[in-house]
């Protein structure tokens, strides 16, 4: 019978890069993205996980750059204007 062979350390799925508040409607919103900024999670900023994943990093205020035009574009331009992008270490 034969043993079985060595795990390798693959990466199955793309890390997560950005997480992006946003304050819609009056309810403040977690997104996370992919590196290509493609959207990966929806959930409530308030939760602890998202104060635990941004700890320590300072936002960019502003989501307006043509990278992000598909990602939020259901946003207005003054909720993608006031919106805190976190760059997530990797």
């Amino acid at each position: 019978m034969e043993s079985p062979k060595d795990h390798t350390k693959v990466l199955h799925r793309m890390p997560v890069r950005y997480l992006v508040v946003i304050e819609s409607a009056g309810l403040k919103i977690a997104r996370l993205f992919l590196a290509t900024h493609e959207m990966v999670a929806e959930m409530d900023a308030a939760v602890e996980e998202v104060s635990s994943m941004i700890a320590g990093l300072t936002p960019v205020t502003g989501a307006l750059g043509t990278q992000w035009d598909g990602s939020l574009a259901a946003l207005s331009p003054d909720e993608r204007a006031s919106a805190a992008v976190y760059t997530l270490p990797v």
